[in-house]
Parts: C-alpha cells; structure tokens; sequence
C-alpha cells in the first residue's frame, strides 16, 4: 500500500514541476536571424499551441508568426509569437504584432549580431512540433550577459508561501477537528470494550453459578 501511495505522490508531483517549468518564464539570449508567419492547421498538438487573437473568431486554422533564432553556441531556436489573451497561462500577452515588428527590426548578421533576451514559456520540441512562445524581447550587450529570473524567483515564493499556508490551516483543521473526532471515538470505543468485558465476567459469573446449581441436582457418589 505504501509504494501505491509514494508513486502516486511522485506522479503529483512530477506532473506540477512539468506544469511548473512549461508555465513559468525563461529567458534566452539569441541573435535573431529572420520572422515569419506560417499558416497552421492544428492537430494533435493543439494543446500546446495559444488560442486565436483576441477579437478574432477560433478555427482550427490561422497564421501564427515565428521568430527564428540562432543561440550563442551556434544551434537554432525557433519561437512562436502568439498572443495568451485572458487564457492560460495568464501573461495577458496582446502585442504579438508589435513584438513581431520589435524582432523583425533586431534581425542581425553574424558579422555584426545584436543579441536580444527572449523572455518565453514552453518547450521546443521537434518530434511533437512544438515552440516556446515569446513573450518579451530585449537587446542586450552580448550572449554572456546574466539575467535573473526575478518573475520566476517571486512566482515560486508565493507559490511556496501558499502552499506553506495551505499546510498549516490543514494542520490546524486536523488538530481542532480530526484529533479530538479520533480521540472521541478511541474513548468511545475503549468504554464499550470495557463494558464488554464487564458484561463478559457478569456472563461468565452467572454461568458458573448455574452450574454449580446444577451440580447440587447430581446424585452423591456412591461409596
């Protein structure tokens, strides 16, 4: 019973970390290399993929833009640039356009590269087609410049906060009402044990005294 109950908390809590890092922003510093937009008909991965434009009507298919990336290390990066409207996860995001046209506008060569801080969300997966969504874009000096994750550091102490909250009103709920709930029955049911065995000594004292009346009904030996 106890390695269902540990694999069932490690499953909680791997899917909340998994929730964890594909929500919370990250930050990435590239040098952008192109934009464009793609037309996309979602499919089994439209989970991963952001709701239509605010205003828009939703369809299973729609432009999506992209920025296309080069890392400091020489690999690509591909983002999307959707907007979140009022769904999750809850960045508001409303400007993919104009982010759109702050990335076209910081499109640089090798020869001379601007590198720019991609705040995003999400995975980049290319077996599944799925891209980090940008959220943010910002030049800065070069691809060693050292970001702190300052939203994700303040995010993760409320949510520590919350939960350290959570833990304590269930601990006093389970010492105001559980406990003494368990210690009321535990007494209850230590009184009824004693009665029973009250009732069992009464019981067994009644049966030996029939007994021995019974045996004043027998024949004295014969001698």
């Amino acid at each position: 019973m106890r390695w269902v109950i540990r694999s069932v908390v490690t499953i909680l809590l791997l899917l909340v970390l998994s929730v964890l890092h594909y929500t919370l922003p990250q930050t990435d510093i590239v040098r952008i290399v192109g934009t464009d937009s793609k037309r996309i008909d979602f499919g089994e991965n439209s989970f991963f993929w952001s709701g239509p434009d605010v205003g828009t009507a939703p369809g299973t298919t729609r432009d999506v833009f992209f920025i296309q990336t080069v890392q400091a290390n020489g690999r690509p990066m591909v983002y999307r640039n959707e907007d979140t409207g009022w769904g999750w996860p809850p960045y508001f995001k409303l400007n993919s356009y104009n982010l759109q046209t702050i990335a076209t506008s910081l499109i640089s060569p090798p020869e001379a590269p601007k590198w720019v801080a991609v705040t995003h969300y999400g995975w980049r997966n290319e077996f599944f087609t799925i891209f980090p969504n940008a959220i943010r874009l910002r030049e800065v000096p070069g691809p060693d410049t050292r970001i702190i994750p300052w939203p994700s550091i303040v995010i993760l102490i409320v949510l520590a906060l919350l939960v350290l909250l959570v833990w304590r009103m269930l601990a006093q709920f389970r010492e105001r009402m559980i406990d003494p709930m368990v210690d009321t029955v535990g007494d209850t049911i230590d009184e009824l044990d004693a009665r029973a065995d009250a009732a069992r000594d009464r019981a067994r004292g009644k049966w030996a005294r029939f007994t021995a009346w019974l045996g004043t009904w027998r024949s004295p030996p014969r001698r």
